[in-house]
């Protein structure tokens, strides 16, 4: 029984004295604001649930104190935070700090170490054609027009591989990723080892010996360019070629509204296939709405509501608590029917909300073309007028916006949307529709259909970091049946793989001879 059915038995004993009674009433007053702030001061460091994240109540919050009335005024509303920062929550934010620290710092050291390891790659074949000339150059026998070909060859191959490097590995990375690329790795260990081999067979056979047939290292030179050119041409096989045929069907599914994408992928490591996955969340994705969220809560909330009972005559009398529980059950197994018909409850709200989400629209649609027809009107005039005084988009855009801004925002707010479009942003995108010479239903298809994440402001769906949960190691590659999680602030993406299975054709011939037919007419006399 909770505390408001005490305080209300409590308040029905008539064997007290007035002066006691009033005493008791104070205590009880006293033991309620203590009980108050007690839990007051609890609330401030209870960690909110995974499915309900603080920033998501904060994000609700924010619509609410958020001044919404941009149709009909532009003063700005301001009001004070209701949260306080706890320990953990510092904890949380240096945690984050340190976090981006040191992906910072292992995305330029690895950046570093490229840069490095593509210096030694370059300048290993000039150092094997100069060294020879500095350090025994009376030595050396001349070669003529054979090392002058060699020459071109070394420098033209050089050039293209340089080419190629740039353009494979020195691109601007998309991710920070939790793991090392195994393949990039390999082939980083791969070249070194090559160079260094080859170092080790130059500094025993030529530097040591002093060897005198110039052409001979010109020609170990451009075996070493040669080698080079193929491990760059195997680098292309591992990194981009082997991840374009699909072997794997991948089911996304945002777990907050349930909304679900395919893709077919190559063979990529799960960590690879995350960040692909995430590209296309951003791209495919309908942006994520906290709002309708909190309005089916809400209403969910309201229909398994329960009742209060109050136990009037105090916990002493056994009789009259037994009597109470019976009807208590009584009342709650009424309440439990009645929750029973809640469906024709959301039913007739669900088309109510309909009817006025289309009355709404139809209001916007006439409104937007209204403002339209006043556009090409006012151009009409403009093109009388001197050059000086003709109007810019933005100018128009700022006259013609008044007149749809009322109805516009009364739609947004019925479909929960008020928060993805701010009064700049829509005067923005009006001005780039009259720029183009756009329709009206070409600038309400990005208020009508909600679009891609990608297509709103950077606020409502960049998140700093993305957390990748997985049994298997992240390194490993993709297998049939294999389920990993990408945590978001706000939501979940819970991914599930599929084999593509093997499809086994056949042919079935059909003989060209078999649909050839003899049609034969018989004459019929009269008689």
């Amino acid at each position: 029984m909770d505390t408001e059915s005490t305080y209300s038995g409590y308040s029905y004993y008539s064997g007290r004295s007035r002066g006691s009674h009033r005493h008791g009433e104070r205590s009880k007053d006293r033991h309620k604001s203590r009980s108050k702030d007690s839990r007051s001061e609890k609330s401030v460091t209870i960690n909110t649930p995974p499915a309900e994240p603080l920033l998501g109540d904060s994000s609700v919050r924010g619509e609410q104190v958020q001044d919404d009335n941009w149709g009909e005024t532009t003063t700005a509303v301001t009001g004070t935070s209701e949260h306080s920062l706890s320990q953990e929550d510092i904890v949380r934010i240096t945690k984050d700090l340190e976090d981006s620290v040191g992906l910072d710092c292992r995305r330029y050291f690895t950046l570093t170490l490229g840069v490095i390891l593509g210096l030694l790659v370059f300048l290993t074949p000039l150092a094997f054609l100069v060294l020879p000339h500095l350090l025994w150059p009376e030595k050396l026998h001349s070669c003529g027009t054979a090392c002058e070909g060699l020459f071109i060859s070394v420098a033209f191959k050089l050039l293209i591989l340089l080419l190629a490097v740039w353009a494979l590995f020195f691109r601007p990375p998309r991710a920070g990723l939790p793991r090392v690329f195994v393949f990039r790795a390999l082939l980083a260990v791969l070249v070194f080892l090559f160079v260094v081999s080859y170092w080790l067979f130059y500094g025993v056979r030529i530097l040591e010996s002093e060897d005198e047939n110039y052409q001979g290292i010109v020609q170990y030179a451009v075996s070493l360019v040669d080698a080079l050119l193929f491990i760059h041409y195997l680098a292309i096989v591992l990194l981009e070629l082997r991840q374009l045929q699909p072997y794997f069907s991948v089911r996304v599914i945002r777990s907050t509204d349930g909304e679900t994408r395919h893709y077919n992928l190559g063979q990529l490591s799960i960590q690879r296939a995350a960040l692909t996955i995430i590209e296309h969340y951003y791209s495919d994705f309908p942006v994520h709405n906290p709002a309708l969220l909190s309005a089916s809560k809400s209403r969910a909330a309201k229909h398994l509501a329960g009742l209060k009972v109050y136990n009037v005559d105090g916990p002493g009398n056994n009789a009259a608590a037994g009597l109470a529980h019976s009807q208590s059950r009584a009342m709650i197994a009424a309440a439990a029917r009645r929750r029973d018909s809640s469906h024709n409850e959301l039913y007739y709200e669900d088309a109510e909300h309909e009817r006025r989400v289309r009355k709404r629209r139809a209001r916007l649609v006439v409104a937007v073309e209204e403002a339209f027809t006043h556009i090409k009107r006012m151009q009409e005039e403009e093109q009388k007028k001197a050059p000086g005084d003709v109007m810019d988009p933005r100018e128009a855009a700022q006259a013609i916006f008044p007149s749809m801004a009322r109805a516009l925002q009364k739609y947004l707010r019925t479909t929960k949307q008020q928060h993805c479009h701010s009064m700049e942003s829509i005067q923005q995108h009006l001005a780039f529709c009259i720029t183009n010479n756009m329709t009206p239903k070409a600038f309400l298809e990005s208020y009508l259909t909600p679009g891609p994440t990608l297509q709103y402001s950077r606020d409502h769906w960049l998140a700093r970091q993305w957390t990748l949960i997985s049994e298997a190691s992240v390194t490993s590659g993709l297998k049939d049946g294999s389920v990993f999680l990408l945590k978001c602030v706000d939501f979940s993406l819970v991914v599930t793989s599929k084999k593509i299975p093997y499809i086994q054709m056949s042919e079935e011939y059909i003989d060209p001879k078999s649909h050839k037919f003899v049609l034969r007419l018989q004459s019929e006399t009269s008689v």
